[in-house]
């Protein structure tokens, strides 16, 4: 499939999916988002991509949603149109069966903050900054910020972020939990692909079942959550894959998972 706003590249293990609105500081569009979920249902679909990974090139992840389109939003209809489509997308990301992991240089900016925040994994260069600028803007984050954001790095630090509208840069984003790793400026999508090349040698059920685990526990109480991970770990059981990675490490050798 060909697209207009994204780049798709694979590298290895790995689904390289590049922002490509460099004219609008890769500002995400609806086309933008059509297109993302098109190739995010596609890497899901195909077993030789084993973790995806959302960048926007050396100068910038996302400057934020598309304001030429948003400004047009004058209904409480058209707004849940719209938001629909960035719920969605984001909670794509989150639901995909293999890891998604954002590799941010220069500037993360509201709706590109808010798509960085439904990724599992997000790594930031030193120079990089993260801004939610709705209060600027006389607007509320919609594409989940309000509620990703203080699951993520807590409610006092998400309200401070939220308040000011101002950038936090990459020490700062890395000292509150914000992303996972700080790296040199120009080296996040180098580091991201030698994540989706460790997470590649691992079993891919075993993946998909840990996101689900931790995403849709985090939204239990402990005791249902603790009987959901039951569940889970009961049904990996009865996997191929464990049966081979159990042997595997009783032999010695690498396992050959093959996701069954």
């Amino acid at each position: 499939m060909s697209y207009e706003t994204i780049l798709v590249e694979q590298d290895g293990p790995a689904l390289v999916i590049t922002f490509n609105r460099p004219q609008r500081r890769n500002a995400i569009s609806l086309q933008m988002i059509a297109e993302l979920m098109a190739a995010l249902e596609a890497a899901d679909n195909d077993a030789s991509v084993r973790a995806v990974i959302l960048t926007g090139g050396d100068k910038g992840f996302a400057a934020g949603a598309d304001l030429g389109e948003a400004i047009k939003i004058a209904t409480a209809a058209d707004g849940i149109a719209y938001f629909r489509k960035w719920r969605r997308l984001c909670d794509t990301l989150e639901t995909l069966s293999k890891p998604v992991i954002a590799a941010i240089e220069g500037y993360c900016m509201t709706g590109g903050f808010e798509l960085a925040l439904a990724c599992d994994i997000r790594i930031g260069a030193r120079s990089s900054a993260y801004t939610i600028t709705s209060s600027r803007i006389g607007t509320v984050a919609g594409a989940g910020g309000t509620q990703r954001l203080p699951r993520v790095v807590g409610r006092a630090n998400a309200l401070e972020i939220m308040f000011a509208a101002e950038p936090i840069d990459g020490e700062h984003a890395y000292r509150i939990g914000l992303i996972n790793k700080l790296v040199d400026d120009g080296g996040a999508l180098a580091q991201a692909k030698a994540l989706a090349t460790l997470y590649a040698k691992r079993a891919p059920l075993s993946l998909a079942l840990v996101k689900r685990a931790i995403y849709r526990g985090m939204d239990m109480d402990l005791a249902s959550g603790l009987e959901f991970e039951s569940f889970l770990v009961t049904a990996i059981y009865g996997t191929a894959d464990k049966l081979e990675g159990i042997s595997a490490f009783l032999e010695k050798r690498p396992a050959n998972f093959r996701g069954a």
